[in-house]
């Protein structure tokens, strides 16, 4: 029993393969499809809980892929870190697969099959499992390319002008970082002769204080492209707007993270002595004040979205940057935070484009009367991002500022000043939202004053449909906005189910919190993770 238990580690990147490869068997049959990626996911979420449960009460699960040895071959390890990220993106993916699947019914039909999408889905998120539970750099590497080549897929998937473009330009810079993570490789296994995490937080103290800051800066810069730390942010807002709703809410609550994820594994394990520490810190102030001044001035719900989330990267990386225990485990929390509370709102801002034609702020208004579901559906998980009481985007937010006051040096009390204001700001944006889309009326459908067009934001279908001209989209806002058509049960059910989510994670956020801590503790001690990949000796 305890052999079958070891080996359920592998189980949330060896399912979803399957699961890909049943889909492309049933290619021409909608339902099997919908069915099998359905029960995959169930399934990972199930072994994500049991690994969650086991990690914290029994330490680190490790696995050594083949029977071979840590040091000569591929382990996936489960601690309380990954154990928990793994099961809240895996619950995340599963509700915007729910979504994606109600969203192709409603267009296209019950026997429709998207014969690409399923399987490619469920390959993004075996590559996501698999750069969670990775313990050495080259399989986090193949983790990485595994995730980003189906997101290739997904985000130019329809095909349109505006998408083909913009994924033009997200797989120019996902190359980019991946050639330099291959030099990072290279180089640390040059240096250490290793690329096994365990062994290099063994050999890595032993470099030459300038060898192992290249390599740190190597790796930070690597994991910063990835995880849409400012200066090297500027592609995510022209990426992710113009995919499909449920492709965009999947790569807001998940791409960035595992690039987050990977720093603070690196930094918190290979190197704790955080020689960086005044650049991570900077790095954070600037990605939430840049950030969150971008989202300010955007007139589109998805840019608006997607600035708010490079921003709220910074708060992550400031919990990292200071390194404490009560530092990182509030990063920890605020990721888990994040994860939920930002997938949702674009899967709102889907629903707004499937009822409205249109996330242009200009466009919209008096949705709060039109249709009061859908505005409750946005105003909750809104104010958790802004950070309101007593959501958790407070408490996450509180255990930063108080870490970052506990530090007392002036540069931690500029970046707790960065996140006041990032979250004044952050309210500011929801509430321009709020006030355009929901509250005030909506425009005279009369009125002929023309109405710029971004292509940049057109999107939303799963093939591409809504590239429509503006005096259609002007028609078609108000035509459904009079008639008061109701929103799909099948796509706003996924949605609110995700909502209820965040608010749990309010309800129970002292446990929540407290496994945070015992994580972050975890990191800190080193220990259980080296011994749990080598072996007591």
């Amino acid at each position: 029993m305890n052999d079958l238990l070891d080996q359920l580690v592998l189980a949330p990147v060896i399912l979803p393969l399957l699961g890909a490869g049943l889909c492309l068997a049933f290619g021409r049959f909608a339902a099997p499809q919908r069915i099998i990626s359905i029960i995959t996911l169930l399934a990972v979420v199930a072994s994500a809980a049991v690994l969650l449960v086991r990690a914290d009460r029994h330490g680190p699960q490790s696995f050594n892929v083949g029977g071979w040895p840590a040091e000569l071959g591929i382990s996936l390890v489960a601690d309380r870190l990954s154990s928990l990220l793994l099961l809240i993106s895996t619950l995340v993916t599963l509700c915007v697969l729910l979504y994606s699947i109600g969203q192709g019914i409603v267009e296209y039909g019950r026997d429709s099959p998207l014969s690409v999408f399923y399987p490619t889905f469920l390959v993004l998120s075996a590559g996501v499992s698999n750069a969670f539970l990775s313990a050495d750099l080259f399989n986090l590497f193949v983790g990485f390319e595994i995730l980003l080549a189906s997101s290739y897929v997904l985000i130019t998937l329809g095909g349109t002008e505006a998408r083909v473009r913009s994924g033009t330009i997200y797989i120019i810079v996902s190359l980019a970082s991946s050639a330099l993570f291959l030099i990072a490789i290279a180089s640390v296994y040059a240096a250490t002769g290793t690329v096994n995490f365990a062994q290099l937080a063994l050999r890595l103290p032993e470099l030459p204080d300038a060898t192992a800051t290249m390599l740190q800066l190597m790796l930070l810069l690597t994991f910063a492209v990835k995880a849409a730390v400012f200066p090297l942010s500027a592609w995510l807002p022209d990426s992710y707007p113009t995919a499909p709703a449920p492709v965009t809410a999947v790569f807001a609550g998940l791409l960035t993270k595992v690039g987050v994820y990977a720093i603070l594994r690196t930094q918190t394990l290979m190197f704790p002595t955080h020689e960086l520490r005044t650049m991570l810190l900077w790095a954070s102030i600037l990605t939430m004040v840049v950030g969150i001044l971008g989202a300010v001035a955007q007139s589109d719900i998805k840019r608006v979205l997607s600035f708010t989330l490079v921003s709220h990267i910074g708060f992550m990386l400031f919990g990292i940057a200071l390194g404490t225990e009560l530092g990182v485990a509030g990063a920890i929390f605020y990721i888990v935070h994040h994860i939920t509370v930002q997938t949702t709102l674009f899967l709102v801002a889907g629903l707004v484009e499937y009822r409205s034609g249109t996330t242009n702020l200009d466009r919209l208004g008096g949705l709060a009367r039109l249709a009061p579901v859908l505005a409750v559906m946005f105003f909750v998980p809104a104010m958790n991002l802004a950070g309101i009481p007593p959501f958790s985007g407070f408490l996450g937010k509180l255990a930063l500022l108080e870490a970052g006051v506990d530090e007392a040096d002036w540069l931690a009390l500029v970046a707790v000043a960065a996140s006041v204001i990032t979250s004044l700001l952050t309210l500011y944006a929801v509430a321009k939202i709020w006030n355009r889309a929901f509250w005030q009326p909506a425009g005279d459908p009369e009125d002929d004053t023309p109405v710029p067009f971004d292509p940049q934001v057109q999107g939303g279908s799963l093939h591409g449909r809504s590239g429509v001209s503006t005096a259609t989209q002007r028609e078609t806002t108000w035509k459904t906005d009079t008639e008061g058509e109701r929103l799909p049960s099948r796509m706003a059910v996924p949605t609110i189910a995700l909502g209820l989510v965040t608010v749990a994670l309010t309800v129970f956020a002292a446990p929540l919190f407290s496994v945070a801590e015992r994580a972050a503790d975890e990191l800190h001690e080193r220990t259980p993770y080296i011994e749990a990949v080598l072996g007591d000796g």
